[in-house]
């Protein structure tokens, strides 16, 4: 008792208040911070004294259960590798034990075997997580922030597949528009009748993202020859544009390459493009151009 006394007493006076205070149980454990229908909100705290790296210099890796879609967080610590379950709290971390000759491929294939295969892109799977290294309560972890939309993201795909925005309209849960942007765009690219564009815009209105027909718009009548320059040189507008608005495009950054050749091209850029358009207009501007030129000497 009186060695409880001591300790107490040392606390108060080192400035450290009790709820400070590390509690085993509350480090490398899964927890609920949100829980919705619509979105799943968890965080973890991971000691990261004692990690080893898992391939080359990766400190931590993504897997995911496709099947049960559970988003699986793996580290690699002294003879085991740890496989935690972010999408289910409750579930006890998966222990993988090892020997010298275990390695990375063999370490894939044991958990291929329990569903978990690594995956690419969590914004695939309708998720938002966040890896960065703090102190916690005096411990060196790595914080985990893991926000799971993919049953709206479903509700969101299934709306703009069908082109019938029913399925969304009430929910008032936001899903970030990095989860269903390509979606959207590629469906939006295949949207034939007034009717699915109509739907269309609904959806976009709730998803905060401008219609391709809003930015279509944009490039063709209102914006200047660079922001229209750079907006075609993307790979990704050949892809989200028809072969007419594509076209119309093109045509419109012509005219104003031509329009600004025109009012701020040098007289020797001038006369070249006249060799060519032999358009009567340049060859005013050609001659006043020299004229200004005279005057000037």
């Amino acid at each position: 008792m009186r060695t409880v006394v001591l300790f107490l007493f040392f606390i108060l006076l080192s400035g450290c208040s009790l709820n400070r205070l590390y509690v085993p149980g509350e480090i490398n454990k899964v927890t609920v911070v949100e829980y919705t229908p619509y979105m799943k909100h968890h965080r973890a705290y991971f000691t990261r004294t004692e990690l080893e790296t898992i391939n080359e210099d990766q400190k931590y890796l993504y897997l995911y259960d496709k099947k049960n879609k559970y988003l699986g967080f793996l580290l690699h610590r002294k003879n085991e590798y740890i496989l935690y379950n972010l999408s289910k709290p409750e579930q006890a971390a998966l222990t993988l034990h090892t020997d010298p000759k275990t390695n990375y491929t063999h370490i894939l294939k044991r958990l291929k075997r329990q569903g978990f295969t690594p995956v690419d892109s969590l914004y695939s799977v309708g998720v938002i997580a966040s890896v960065a290294p703090r102190r916690y309560k005096g411990v060196k972890t790595l914080l985990v922030e893991v926000q799971d939309y993919s049953h709206l993201q479903e509700l969101y795909k299934d709306a703009i597949r069908r082109y019938h925005a029913d399925g969304i309209e009430s929910i008032q849960t936001k899903l970030p528009k990095q989860l269903i942007y390509e979606y959207y765009r590629r469906y939006e690219k295949r949207a034939r009748t007034r009717k699915q564009l109509a739907q269309l815009q609904i959806i976009a209105q709730k998803l905060q993202i401008k219609t391709q027909e809003e930015i279509y718009t944009y490039y063709l009548y209102e914006a200047p020859l660079d922001t229209l320059s750079a907006y075609l040189s993307q790979k990704e507008t050949r892809g989200a544009l028809s072969n007419h608005q594509y076209s119309m495009l093109k045509r419109r950054k012509k005219s104003l390459q031509e329009e600004k050749l025109f009012n701020e091209g040098s007289l020797e850029d001038l006369i070249a493009a006249y060799k060519i358009n032999k358009d009567p207009n340049y060859k005013k501007r050609i001659l006043l151009l020299i004229k200004e030129k005279q005057e000037n000497k």
